[in-house]
This record gives structure tokens, C-alpha cells and sequence, in this order.
């Protein structure tokens, strides 16, 4: 028999992950990347969009790698973020409801808010956007300028973009029906290879509903459409501010296709901040044979 992997299966608003925890066990995992790929599969593995590992950290209370269905590692999931903030307060590795976890991107500050007793939301700090050309990355350019409505020609048509980071790249489009956006169209083309984007991008796109509100749908680079991308909402919203849509300091309620946000950007140290829920689907082994 191969070796085999207590694991957790979390999503937030549909967005789901393996989890394996490697604070109370010894993952010996000599590929996580192939791992999350066999974990990832819905036919012959678990089901997901990817594979998280909780890990101990020697820069913040815990450490979260994230790793997409492709194998590709991510620098940041904000609804992994608050899965992960909810099974380590759970399980008694922080001491309190406010901690920091350590991803590729820099260290998180979450917060989990109780109801009886347990986890029903958490706010997680996920600092401040990334809007210089360079380090988005977006080619070409003044490398220290924000993309802002920039223009895109693509397979013949003409699109504007804003391209914002939020420890990953996104780029956002404008629309008036986020359901009859060219999600597939463009998705397909843009996130992983197209050479505007040498790290690739989430393509994302926004229906503003009022100065308070929006729909934001995502193709994820690495995994294709999914029901929630919490960076993808917090870009969103920093997207139709720097377009002078909405103005900051004000809760933003994003829909997305497994549910609701709440994102505001602030003016007090320029963090967004992200707050939502985290559930537990199930939990078993996998046997890697």
C-alpha cells in the first residue's frame, strides 16, 4: 500500500480545496505539485480546485502553501486564507481570535468571528494592492505606471482592462452582464500563456450594480472557472475604484457565483480587507497507491 493523507475538504462560497494538515501530522509529500493534481481530479482523486497544506511557520502563527489543479503553486487564495484561519482556530493551533498566517505573498492578518461557540465568519487583512505595471506583472509599458482601462485587441475584438495584484495577478474587465461575459473566450487565452501576462493573470469580470455592490465572475489561471476567488473579488473592488466607480472606505457587497463578500478598501493604511464564510465538507484519507 502507497502512503495515505488525512485530509479535510473546506470551500469558501464554492471555492474548494484539499487541506492536509502538517502541524498535527509528518507530510512526507515528496511532489506536492502532483499531489494536488491526483487529489484535484474529480474521477479518479477527491474533487477540488486545488491542494492547501497547513504547515507550522517560523514568521507567523501558521503557513499555508497553496497549490492549484494544475500543479502550479499560488502565492495567495483569499478563500483559502479563511478556510485555513477557521480549521486552525478550530483545532487549537492559534491562541485567539486575531493571528497572522504566512503565504508566498507576505503574512495575513485574519480574525474569526464566533456564533455559539463556532467559526461563522472571517476577516482576513489582505494588505495592499500591488497597481505597478512591473511587479503585477503586466508586460510592456512604464513599468512603475497602474494599468488602468488599458487596450486590449483579441482575436479581432477590442476589450479595456485594469490589472491589480492582490499577491496574484488579476485583470479586470468591465461589463454590463457578468453571466454573458466571454469568460470561457477570454479565460482560455489569457490566463496561462498569453505573453501580456509572463506570471499569467485571473481574468475577471465586473458588473458594478450600485457605489456598494457588484458581480464579479473569474477565470483562475491554473484552474479555470470557479465559483469564488476571494483576491479576485478584493481586485474587483480596487479596480472600480482606480476607474473612479465606486470611491474607497465603502463596504462593497460582491456576488459571486457561490455567494457573497464584503470588501472595502481603506484609506487609513490602504489595506483591503475581506470578510466571509468558510465551511467544512467533509473529512477522510486519501490512499496515494
Amino acid at each position: 500500500m502507497g502512503k495515505t493523507y488525512p485530509f479535510t475538504k473546506m470551500h469558501g462560497l464554492g471555492n474548494c480545496y484539499i487541506y492536509l494538515d502538517g502541524i498535527a501530522n509528518h507530510l512526507d509529500i515528496p511532489s506536492p505539485a502532483e499531489l494536488s493534481v491526483k487529489v484535484s481530479d474529480p474521477f479518479r482523486g477527491i474533487g477540488s480546485d486545488g491542494m492547501i497544506l497547513i504547515l507550522p511557520s517560523e514568521q507567523a502563527d501558521v503557513c499555508m502553501r497553496i497549490f492549484n489543479k494544475d500543479g502550479s503553486e499560488a502565492r495567495n487564495c483569499g478563500n483559502g486564507l479563511r478556510c485555513v484561519a477557521r480549521y486552525v482556530y478550530e483545532q487549537g493551533y492559534v491562541p485567539t481570535r486575531r493571528f497572522t498566517i504566512e503565504t508566498l505573498s507576505g503574512n495575513k492578518r485574519a480574525e474569526v468571528h464566533l456564533r455559539d461557540g463556532r467559526v461563522d465568519q472571517v476577516t482576513v487583512d489582505m494588505g495592499v494592492p500591488i497597481l505597478e505595471r512591473s511587479r503585477i506583472p503586466v508586460a510592456g509599458g512604464n513599468g512603475r505606471q497602474m494599468v488602468i482601462r488599458e487596450p486590449l485587441r483579441v482575436n479581432h475584438e477590442d476589450y479595456t482592462f485594469t490589472a491589480v495584484s492582490m499577491g496574484n495577478p488579476h485583470a479586470l474587465f468591465f461589463v454590463n452582464d457578468v453571466d454573458a461575459a466571454p469568460i470561457h473566450q477570454l479565460g482560455r487565452l489569457l490566463a496561462d500563456t498569453y505573453p501580456l501576462f509572463p506570471e499569467g493573470v485571473n481574468v475577471g469580470f465586473v458588473h458594478l450594480l450600485s457605489d456598494h455592490e457588484l458581480d464579479y465572475r473569474v477565470w483562475e489561471r491554473g484552474s479555470g472557472i470557479t465559483q469564488a476567488c476571494g483576491t479576485g473579488a478584493c481586485a474587483s473592488v480596487v479596480a472600480s475604484i482606480l476607474e473612479s466607480r465606486i470611491e474607497k472606505d465603502t463596504p462593497v457587497t460582491v456576488h459571486l457565483a457561490g455567494g457573497s463578500l464584503s470588501i472595502e478598501w481603506r484609506s487609513s493604511d490602504d489595506h483591503v480587507f475581506m470578510t466571509g464564510s468558510a465551511e467544512v465538507i467533509c473529512k477522510g484519507i486519501y490512499y496515494e497507491l
